[in-house]
């Protein structure tokens, strides 16, 4: 509003008195609105009003509208102020207008044209007033309306430089509402060449414009890169008594500097000219000296403008990520001010250290700074500058400080604000799976997040841990133990009790050796939770108990007990009513071979983003760094035959091997996904031509020692399997996945295996649909059961026709005796009286003196030998380098215990292996089996 002078619009000053010494709303409605009709009265019966009266009337129309109250008269009279020459009456107009009057109104017309007159005027002040009226308005048909002439205002040598800055501004507000206002052709060049112009407001203005501009269509304006360059050189080189009009607290044209830095951030190199990259470093040079140098104001000011031209031109050396030093420099500098006293400065400095930490340059440099990091978590008065350190920390974590940082943020979860506990939960999670070597130490973390932090702990999180433990057979048994002594503590959150139930009702079979942890136990502690849980927990663990049932049949009747009470199987819940009553049905009539059909095991999950990243993202888009973290797997690229990484999001749902088969296979690249679990096969493909690989794909003798992987593999079809086996027992899924794009019809697969085999091995395959459908995958689950001790392997023979082309495929399966090993612990004594015993008689053993086919490598021995499915027993034999091995071949109605030794000889690059067992054929076939892998 402006100022009353001296007894100028005296009317208006009593009016806002009176407005003011009014002692309630009613009064001031009173007041108001006596004054209205006044106003109203005149408007319409003084023909005679001046143009210093209509003035003071539309002032007075404009307060009464700022207190909220609406106005409906005074259009045209605020309509005919713009006509008037006096800049008073003309300024009053254009405020009414900007303010009160609607794009939709009927006087639009008459004010286009008043605007269009003003515009062509002599007097800048009038030219002025137009166009901050254009741009307080700035409608569509404002852009209309002006969008010639204001850019011609712009580029004239005729127009003044204060003209030109409004114009520049205008024209901005213009383009945002209407793009295709801004010419094309020879205009870029000319509205370029304002970063030239000698007015440093001209500069200013046009700076924000071409930035605009830019945003939009970056090629067209790539010349403003050099002029730009040329005028940041220009002023960080300047003394403050060079620009004196534009110098702020000693800091020559701050705010141009800033402009002109953020205008840079647009392209990427910003500038491919030598000479230009050049003189720009030489500019960010520059500005990192004249940081360190002693402050020439203690005022405030000075220090605020200095510092925003320091953090934007950072901000351009990470944009720009190509120099080390610049890189380092900024990082060092940064680093100064995480101990400033300034919150804001510590606020910023942390914030741009976060993406020096993503710059394969600085990341080092930026972990200097790590205990100062640590401390401003820890200590910072500010919560938003604490999640900014927590933040630094994420970013900054790789394998060498992994560990540190994450107990660091746990320990101070245990404190932490509400408002960042959520995601730093998320954090950590990530960080531990991303950089966990040991997955023991993973697990650990995420039980410790639950404990500390359970409300905040996401559904996420803890599936993600199970998703971990299922994928990893290593720490299955250390999940157990670690959750079962977890559920013990008095207070336990019910997210532990969801992770305790999944991985106990999954896993509980491995701990159960220990009378501390017996079946019972495992049941009497989680039941223990039972009546404290939401329902849906409750639901989780009567899945919990069923498995028990199957797990350990000894404790059927307790758990039965607990789906038979009254509080489940006539539950107001729904869901848990169900669950008891099927499960104790299915419990009472099943069979045990049923049961352990039905309550199998849960499978592997497939590969994909992790969903704690993904909810990450979506709490913070564009600020947390890209992870390579999978669902269940470790943080590896899959790689396809022609080394070249692919992306396994897409992988099909029923893929429990994350063995995904591109939908389309592309000419001269297979695209095929190697084994997640690490098979290397011997052999490129050619790429030149789509050829079978079946040579290369198709090796049934690595399965011997492992019970994972790629069984077979050409251009149609990809075979994947994975087994387990428990005592006599063993189940495999089998996946086909389709790798054309055609389907393949008739597709079936069976088993060659005969009668008299039949009697030694049983088994059963369940039938799968005859159509494998063009880059699906499906799943085919096969039960064996060792009867007695048999030579050789069942053989799958598969059959189906491509293009209307017939195949056919004889697989060995992964089904070898050594499978039915449960491996024997022994000591000494007791394996050299049994080693003994067993050799007395020439048919209890077999013995191979063989050369090595690859160099020795007595690691990758250890490694096979212990997949092969026997104990190895360390310590035991006098040589260190020999492998000495005990186990147990079970079958339906017979236990053949086995004993092994295998002797390597380096210098002569052989092995003796020697296998004594009670029974001749299984000594031949174990020997036979152990040898083929060395």
């Amino acid at each position: 509003m402006p100022a009353v002078r001296g007894d100028g619009m005296r009317g208006l000053a009593v009016f806002i008195s009176d407005i003011r010494n009014c002692k309630s709303k009613e009064a001031e409605i009173k007041r108001i609105n006596k004054e209205l009709a006044n106003i109203r009265g005149k408007f319409k019966g003084d023909k005679t009003l001046d143009g210093y009266q209509k003035k003071k009337y539309v002032c007075k129309l404009l307060f009464i509208f700022l207190l909220g109250h609406d106005i409906d008269f005074g259009h045209m009279e605020a309509v005919n102020l713009l006509s008037s020459n006096k800049y008073s009456e003309k300024q009053i107009g254009y405020l009414f207008i900007s303010v009160l009057v609607n794009t939709n109104s009927e006087l639009i017309k008459l004010i286009i044209q008043s605007i269009k007159n003003d515009l062509a005027s002599r007097n800048p002040i009038h030219v002025n007033l137009a166009l901050q009226c254009i741009a307080n308005i700035g409608s569509r048909e404002m852009a209309e309306a002006f969008g010639n002439e204001i850019p011609k205002l712009l580029v004239s040598g005729d127009t003044m430089d204060v003209v030109k800055q409004s114009a520049a501004l205008c024209l901005l507000r213009l383009f945002r509402t209407s793009q295709e206002i801004i010419p094309g052709g020879e205009w870029t060049s000319r509205i370029i060449h304002l970063l030239n112009d000698q007015h440093m407001g001209v500069v200013t203005a046009a700076t924000s414009l071409i930035d605009a501009l830019v945003k939009k269509n970056p090629d067209e304006y790539k010349g403003c890169v050099s002029l730009a360059v040329s005028r940041l050189s220009r002023i960080v080189t300047a003394s403050y008594t060079d620009l004196q009009d534009y110098t702020y607290y000693f800091v020559p044209a701050p705010w141009l500097s800033v402009k002109l830095l953020r205008l840079l951030q647009n392209y990427t190199p910003p500038a491919e000219d030598p000479g230009v990259r050049g003189r720009l470093n030489e500019c960010l040079e520059t500005i990192l000296n004249k940081a360190q140098e002693p402050p020439k104001s203690k005022k405030v000011q000075h220090s605020n403008a200095k510092n925003a031209v320091l953090f934007e031109a950072i901000s351009l050396i990470i944009h720009n990520d190509s120099e080390p030093n610049l890189l380092v420099r900024a990082c060092n500098q940064l680093g100064q001010f995480l101990s400033n006293r300034e919150t804001n400065l510590r606020y910023l400095a942390l914030e741009s250290m976060c993406h020096l930490a993503t710059s394969e340059f600085s990341h080092e440099a930026v972990k200097k700074h790590q205990e100062v990091v640590i401390l401003s978590m820890k200590m910072e008065k500010d919560v938003s500058v604490r999640q900014q350190a927590v933040d630094l920390l994420y970013a900054m974590c790789d394998k060498s400080n992994a560990e540190e940082i994450v107990q660091e943020m746990l320990n101070y979860l245990e404190t932490a604000d509400y408002s960042i506990r959520e995601e730093m939960v998320l954090k950590v999670a990530i960080l531990a799976e991303k950089y966990a070597t040991d997955y023991t130490w993973y697990v650990d973390v995420i039980l410790n997040l639950i404990r500390i932090a359970g409300d905040y702990v996401s559904e996420e999180v803890w599936y993600r841990v199970i998703q971990i433990v299922i994928n990893r057979d290593e720490v299955q048994g250390y999940a157990a133990k670690t959750v079962f002594e977890a559920l013990q503590a008095p207070a336990c959150h019910e997210n532990m009790v969801k992770v305790g139930g999944y991985i106990l009702g999954e896993f509980g079979n491995l701990i159960a050796g220990d009378h501390r942890s017996s079946p019972s136990v495992q049941f009497q502690l989680l039941h223990s939770k039972y009546h404290l849980c939401s329902p849906m927990t409750r639901a989780l663990l009567l899945s919990t108990y069923i498995k028990f049932i199957n797990l350990f049949p000894e404790i059927r009747t307790h758990v039965q007990e607990v789906f038979k009470q009254h509080s489940n199987l006539r539950s107001a819940d729904a869901e848990l009513q169900q669950r008891a009553s099927e499960y104790l049905q299915l419990s009472i009539i099943a069979s045990s071979d049923v049961l352990a059909t039905v309550l199998e095991e849960m499978p592997a999950f497939p590969e994909r983003e992790s969903s704690i990243l993904a909810v990450l993202k979506k709490k913070k888009p564009g600020r947390v760094p890209e992870n390579e973290i999978k669902e269940g797997k470790s943080p590896t690229p899959v790689t396809n035959h022609n080394n070249e990484t692919t992306n396994s999001n897409n992988a099909v749902s029923s893929d429990l091997l994350g063995l995904s088969t591109p939908p389309i296979a592309q000419p001269g690249n297979t695209g095929v996904l190697l084994d997640v679990l690490g098979d290397i096969y011997g052999g490129k493909p050619n790429n030149s031509t789509p050829t079978s690989t079946t040579s290369n794909m198709y090796n049934p003798k690595k399965f011997v020692c492992k019970n994972n992987g790629v069984l077979f593999e050409n251009d149609l079809i990809q075979i994947g399997v994975k087994s387990e086996f428990r005592q006599n027992l063993g189940r495999l899924g089998l996946f086909y996945g389709n790798k054309t794009t055609m389907p393949l019809h008739n597709f079936v697969p069976s088993l060659l295996w005969s009668e008299d085999q039949s009697s030694k091995l049983s088994m059963q395959m369940k039938p799968v649909e005859p159509t494998l459908e063009a880059g699906a995958q499906i799943q085919q689950m096969l039960n064996a059961e060792c009867i007695d001790y048999y030579t050789d392997a069942p053989s799958l023979v598969i059959t189906f026709v491509y293009n209307n082309m017939p195949q056919k495929f004889t697989l060995k399966l992964p089904l070898t005796i050594n499978k039915f090993f449960e491996p024997t612990e022994m000591n000494g004594e007791s394996f050299f009286a049994r080693w003994k015993n067993l050799g007395s008689t020439n048919q209890q053993r077999s013995q191979k003196i063989f050369k090595a086919s690859t160099p020795m490598d007595l690691q990758a021995a250890r490694t096979k030998i212990m997949g092969f499915g026997m104990q190895l027993l360390d310590g035991i034999d006098p040589n260190p380098d020999n492998f000495v091995c005990a186990g147990i071949i079970h079958m339906r109605a017979l236990q053949v215990g086995c004993l092994l030794r295998l002797e390597p000889n380096r210098n002569a690059q052989m092995y003796r292996l020697t296998v004594r067992s009670s029974k001749e054929p299984v000594s031949v076939e174990v020997c036979d089996l152990l040898a083929d892998q060395f």
